[in-house]
């Protein structure tokens, strides 16, 4: 049985055309809030999202205090056929 399940999945056709952009959400909470801010904003405009990766952390800092996180992160979404 799994091997008919892996044979299915090679003959299906691979491939197709990916973008990767690059985003930056952005929260009061914390990082993980941002990443996903981020994404959850995107998704709104852009369809079959596949990976995000996180590729930069950083704070804004006013008066010594931090006010925001900041999550740059890269989205590969794939484009239409």
């Amino acid at each position: 049985m799994v091997r008919a399940t892996m044979a299915k999945a090679k003959a299906q056709p691979a491939g197709g055309v990916y973008r990767v952009t690059e985003i930056i959400g952005t929260s009061s909470t914390s990082w993980e809030d941002a990443a996903r801010n981020a994404v959850e904003t995107a998704a709104k405009s852009l369809r079959d999202l596949r990976i995000a990766e996180v590729t930069k952390l950083d704070m804004k800092v006013e008066d010594g205090k931090v006010v925001a996180y900041r999550a740059r992160v890269s989205l590969s979404f794939k484009y239409d056929a």
